[in-house]
């Protein structure tokens, strides 16, 4: 499920909390009016009027329950964490009775009073209002406090599955890019194969439509094959320094700057070095 299909529940089920708190209290309301003969003839619409205004106060103070749920998703849910959950309920309960208090006795034909707000007021919606309150604030904690730790675990869950998908890119492209270096060469020479263990070749030079293969044991062997097709197959540490001729830096000694680019490798044999390669072995040797 999406975050904006997550989010539209959420907002759902608050709405359904909503509504149901509101007919309920609404019906709650009749029943204690017509049960007790407090006013004559109530309208249903009357009372469901009553009751939204004051929900509706309800409700936009339910937004600092969001912003503060919403901070407090980072941080794990413990006892210290409950606790301030309740601080704050408690805390909006109380406002919010409080301004649903001041707004009923300022439209009320009574004169305005402190002490008429708090003793009759306030004491009045507090008995009748703070445990339905109270509940519809928790409720709202609730599902706000799964929600963002659903968003939270869905933004885990995307890092993880591209960290993953970034990781089987990686493993992909150094897996082919071992596999594709050859770790031997094999060589027909007659009616036999010599196989040849790649650490072992100093340096491949281009013969004609075929290349000699020499080795550390001053064996050269004859290969049909072309330096580039050569190139392509060894490490990285075979460093094409000629166009006739790749060298296993491994084995290379010294190299010569001065009149005709040459390197010395470990046996003294000089391999001419081309004007056009000369940097790249000299990037390869600093």
């Amino acid at each position: 499920m999406s975050k904006i299909s997550n989010f539209k529940l959420s907002i759902f089920i608050i709405a359904l909390v909503l509504i149901f708190a509101v007919i309920f209290e609404t019906f709650q309301q009749i029943y204690f009016v017509t049960r007790y003969n407090i006013v004559e003839n109530v309208s249903f619409f009357d009372v469901l009027k009553s009751q939204l205004n004051s929900w509706i106060i309800w409700s936009m103070m339910s937004s600092v329950l969001f912003f503060y749920t919403k901070s407090q998703s980072t941080k794990k849910l413990d006892n210290v964490k409950i606790f301030k959950y309740a601080l704050v309920i408690f805390a909006l309960v109380v406002l919010c009775i409080f301004i649903i208090s001041l707004s009923r006795l300022l439209y009320s034909n009574d004169d305005f009073s402190f002490t008429l707000l708090i003793k009759e007021y306030f004491t009045f919606f507090m008995f009748q209002k703070a445990t339905l309150y109270t509940l519809g604030y928790i409720a709202i904690a609730m599902i706000l406090h799964l929600y963002f730790e659903n968003e939270k675990l869905q933004i885990e869950v995307q890092e993880l599955s591209e960290l993953k998908l970034t990781n089987a890119r990686l493993f992909k492209k150094l897996n082919s890019t071992i596999d594709e270096k050859a770790k031997v060469l094999n060589i027909k020479i007659g009616n036999k194969r010599k196989i040849i263990p790649v650490e072992d070749i100093s340096w491949i030079e281009a013969d004609d439509y075929c290349v000699k293969v020499h080795t550390t044991t001053n064996g050269s062997y004859t290969m049909r094959s072309s330096l580039k097709a050569l190139e392509e197959k060894l490490s990285t540490n075979f460093l094409r320094v000629h166009r006739k001729a790749i060298v296993n830096m491994s084995f290379a000694k010294e190299l010569h700057i001065s009149g005709s680019p040459n390197l010395i490798l470990e046996n003294d044999m000089q391999i001419p070095v081309s004007k056009s390669n000369l940097k790249t072995v000299k990037d390869f040797l600093n």
